[in-house]
């Protein structure tokens, strides 16, 4: 099983963006995760359908758009339209997270759920029926940079048990620092979203970062 390894964008410099995107790819990075916040269902404001036009234009790699925002089902199409390969939304964000995952089944995009912290398993267990991919969140969704929240390992292995009933694959948001990868992607962790604990920001060349971080991979 190869770990998938997602660039976080809203860490990246924006100064040059296309050479960011230029040196992640070539340093080997899988595919470009969009965060969209509404500054409601989050405090604060980050990326939006522009920039996910600017990066789809940029790569052929594939973009997860990952949706923190109130009411998703009403803003899907743009996201759609824009050439979002994979959607997360949260089911703690809309009234029938259901109809919102059909609808990007509907469209041919891959359908994912983001589980924030406080959300359990049990919580969203129906809608792993309809999702194919489940982004847990081991930090408070909004802002870069904060700290791990220990119970959220004991959330993964309920999820990570129903990967073997259910069509879905696991993957990790926030503070994935090299121990947890090192932890977690044997247990089946298919892939995690890199921001600044390992990748953005270290002052050094990316395809160094990443070679570094594949050896805590499988």
């Amino acid at each position: 099983m190869h770990t998938q390894l997602s660039a976080s964008m809203m860490c990246a410099n924006y100064a040059n963006l296309e050479k960011e995107i230029r040196a992640l790819e070539d340093g080997g990075i899988d595919s470009f995760h969009i965060d969209i916040m509404d500054g409601q269902f989050v405090p604060y404001f980050c990326m939006g359908i522009q920039d996910l036009k600017c990066i789809r234009s940029l790569t052929k790699k594939p973009v997860e758009v990952h949706l923190m925002i109130k009411r998703p089902l009403s803003y899907l199409s743009g996201f759609i339209k824009a050439g979002a390969d994979v959607i997360y939304v949260h089911p703690e964000a809309d009234y029938h997270p259901a109809s919102t995952l059909q609808a990007i089944i509907d469209a041919g995009v891959t359908p994912g759920i983001a589980v924030n912290p406080g959300t359990s398993f049990e919580t969203v267990n129906e809608l792993l029926h309809l999702a194919k991919r489940v982004l847990v969140m081991s930090v408070n969704p909004g802002s870069a940079g904060q700290a791990f929240l220990p119970y959220i390992g004991q959330k993964l292995d309920k999820f990570l048990k129903a990967r073997q009933e259910r069509e879905i694959e696991v993957y990790w948001d926030g503070a994935c620092s090299l121990n947890k990868i090192q932890t977690y992607a044997p247990k089946g962790v298919k892939g995690f979203v890199l921001g600044t604990t390992v990748l953005f920001g270290q002052n050094r060349p990316y395809g160094e970062l990443l070679s570094e971080v594949r050896k805590y991979c499988i």
